[in-house]
């Protein structure tokens, strides 16, 4: 920044002068200071996101954020391209896709001490991957949506998708997606499989007539809004979008019950901004902002402190009673049998 000459006049020594270029040099140094705080997130409500956490936080830590979006997948993929010269502080991702980035060396401990928030989180959400690289920021249910004027005998069991009349009229989610692993999970559970033993639940899922495999949550609520599809494995996130279709849709009360996911944040590895990416985290933990993600649908709240009203609490996973409920699957589970799940699921499921 130059300051212009006719600004300042040729006397600096005037009590107007020193003023203007004290405040003109405050001003330089205040831009030159000023951090920016990268984050790698979903970008789904991005608009909820920019409300609720991204400006709030910019006016409270002087700092700009900056997201870089995209599906987890992809953006593991660029942490992982980027490791060597890292352009991004904090990575929210999916809890097995985190574990994946920390066994690749990704990702920085974290200094639970820092966070203000830590705790009022429930335990669960404490150190999700159990190598002290992250905390849970939501965590959600994954179970069965079904159309009630299609299907009039209610859903009751993951063993329902496989009646006559759902043939061709299911959509399952992709083994490669968040909600993947969790749904075969509790099909094989619901077929008598063990974890090592997923031949019960894969031989069923090679006979079910599937209308699609998809690989975002906006794919399966528009087969919903077109009456293409009547029943799917769904993750709650998904719930207020499905909600929005008008059509008369019922989340399923599942008697094998219901599998869980969390989403976690993570600094990475070589962040120039480490102490910057707990101040976020934290921020992101407080009861104002998993209230306010909560009340706009974006996300169900890991801080035990949070207090919902009825008609939102119905529409997430909240509160004690359903969320311990949930059967989590443990990561390290995931990432040891991933690879050769998917050889199965493209060899015998997907036709």
């Amino acid at each position: 920044m130059t300051v212009p000459s006719h600004s300042l006049g040729a006397d600096m020594n005037t009590p107007f002068t020193r003023l203007l270029a004290s405040t003109l040099l405050l001003t330089l140094g205040f831009a030159q200071a000023q951090k920016t705080l990268v984050v790698s997130g979903f970008g789904i409500a991005q608009d909820k996101i920019d409300k609720n956490i991204t400006r709030p936080f910019e006016q409270k830590c002087g700092c700009n954020v900056v997201f870089e979006v995209g599906n987890n997948a992809d953006r593991l993929a660029k942490l992982n391209a980027r490791k060597n010269n890292p352009n991004v502080d904090v990575a929210l991702l999916g809890d097995y896709f985190a574990k994946q980035a920390s066994r690749h060396g990704l990702l920085e401990k974290m200094d639970y001490g820092k966070l203000s928030n830590y705790a009022s989180l429930y335990d669960f959400a404490k150190d999700p991957l159990d190598d002290g690289t992250s905390v849970a920021f939501t965590v959600y249910s994954i179970g069965i949506v079904y159309r009630t004027d299609k299907i009039t005998k209610p859903i009751t069991s993951w063993k329902d998708l496989w009646r006559p009349e759902l043939s061709g009229k299911v959509a399952l989610p992709n083994i490669t997606t968040t909600q993947g692993p969790p749904a075969v999970w509790m099909v094989n559970k619901a077929f008598g499989g063990k974890d090592n033993n997923v031949n019960p639940g894969f031989s069923q899922l090679a006979k079910l007539k599937v209308l699609t495999y998809y690989n975002q949550s906006s794919q399966m609520t528009s087969l919903f809004a077109q009456d293409e599809i009547w029943a799917a494995p769904v993750g709650r996130f998904a719930w207020g979008g499905l909600l929005n279709t008008k059509k008369p849709l019922a989340w399923a009360r599942l008697s094998e019950g219901q599998s869980g996911a969390m989403n976690v944040a993570s600094i990475v590895k070589g962040s120039k901004n480490v102490d910057l990416a707990h101040q976020f985290i934290d921020f992101i933990l407080s009861r104002s902002v998993q209230t306010a993600q909560a009340m706009d649908l974006v996300d169900s709240p890991v801080n035990k402190t949070v207090k919902l009203p009825a008609n939102i609490a119905s529409q997430l996973t909240v509160g004690l009673n359903q969320v311990s409920g949930l059967r989590l699957m443990k990561t390290d589970y995931i990432l040891d049998n991933r690879d050769t799940w998917i050889q199965r699921w493209n060899r015998d499921v997907v036709r």
